[in-house]
């Protein structure tokens, strides 16, 4: 019997024998969800052999940023230049064999670095400890790749990436999956489908054994948004690009290097001059998009010069993440002053969703043994 690779190997090979055009389009979304359904067979495999040494990473800051690239791109040099970290350096491969953690600050904000060994070609299947560099990626806030002028293939790079699960610069779609166990499977949508349509989502479905619940399309997902959602073990980062030893670029070269990587929008920097690292550093904190929230305890003014870092999006709840726990077990409500307040001091719960600058009080129980903050 064929192996889950040699498996994977002939499924990929049949897609790329296969025109694509209209009819052939659901025979390939099926070819492509046994694909999947492949690769989640191969890690749970993976996982019971206890998935070879892995790294230890103990995530720290208000939010972490991975720097992704291939072998001798200068990510080691990069880290030392941001951070206090002394990741070891030199002009050959595979230097760095650790996750090497350095900390950055920016407006007020704490950002771990993680320097990661390089990628290489079939990272995603394992080769030169790939998939234990890309279990690391997953768990970041933010990737950012570093690419050589002598190596500039950032498709390939982020393709290793997307054969890990990992979603660049995308959202998750908007489809609601609930699997049951009798009824048979339904689907139904809020909108026109036009590339699932005639049934195509319900076979894509039964490649991973749903054969019962339903499945609820709020957008005009594609054949690899759903099988995204139905393999469920997906994560969506942000990205960011950097082209680094700009030193050694020639105005040519550079504009050619501007041509090749169109759509990524990369920075040049030089982390040996240390040229073009406060641009990059900019674009780092504004990606991570914080917010800053002020506490104002009972009958006392805020403090405006602590805040608290958060990231958009974050709640009631993020914040009392970053408070003491006793104020999380003790919650009872909370007043709200700012641009995501409806009105000045406004009561609300774990839920509302905070915005930058916002000052709260958090309002605890009655005898609780901490005053409220």
């Amino acid at each position: 019997m064929a192996s889950i690779e040699e498996q994977i190997a002939a499924l990929e090979d049949e897609i790329r024998n296969t025109q694509y055009n209209k009819a052939t389009q659901l025979h390939i979304g099926r070819l492509r969800a046994k694909i999947a359904v492949l690769r989640l067979e191969r890690e749970a495999r993976a996982r019971g052999k206890g998935g070879g040494v892995g790294y230890s990473v103990r995530k720290s800051g208000n939010a972490t940023v991975g720097l992704v690239g291939y072998p001798s791109v200068g990510k080691s040099t990069l880290l030392n230049r941001l951070t206090a970290a002394d990741s070891e350096t030199g002009a050959y491969d595979f230097t760095t064999v650790s996750i090497i953690p350095g900390m950055l600050r920016w407006g007020g904000a704490s950002i771990q670095i993680l320097d990661m060994p390089g990628l290489v070609p079939g990272a995603a299947k394992g080769r030169g400890r790939g998939r234990e560099v890309l279990s690391v990626v997953r768990s970041v806030d933010l990737v950012l790749f570093l690419i050589d002028p002598e190596h500039p293939n950032l498709r390939a790079l982020t393709a290793e990436l997307e054969g890990a699960g990992v979603r660049i610069n995308q959202r998750p779609p908007r489809i609601v999956v609930q699997k049951g166990d009798r009824g048979g499977l339904t689907v139904s949508s809020t909108v026109r489908l036009t590339h699932l349509a005639g049934g195509a989502a319900a076979q894509i479905a039964r490649e991973f054994g749903m054969h019962n619940g339903s499945i609820v399309f709020r957008e005009d997902a594609t054949v690899d948004q759903l099988i995204d959602v139905l393999a469920g073990n997906r994560v969506y980062l942000l990205a960011i690009y950097a082209v680094n030893k700009a030193e050694t670029l020639s105005p040519t070269d550079r504009a050619r290097l501007v041509a090749d990587l169109r759509g990524f929008d990369p920075l040049f920097i030089s982390a040996k001059n240390q040229s073009g690292l406060d641009l990059l550093v900019d674009r780092i904190g504004h990606a991570l998009r914080f917010i800053r929230v002020y506490v104002k305890p009972p009958g006392r003014p805020p403090d405006l010069d602590e805040p608290v870092i958060l990231r958009q999006g974050d709640s009631i709840s993020g914040l009392l993440h970053r408070l003491p726990a006793e104020l999380d077990r003790a919650f009872r409500a909370a007043q709200v002053w700012g641009r995501s307040a409806r009105f000045p001091g406004q009561t609300v719960g774990r839920d509302h969703v905070l915005a930058d600058e916002d000052i709260v009080t958090v309002v605890v129980a009655r005898g609780s043994a901490r005053p409220a903050a």
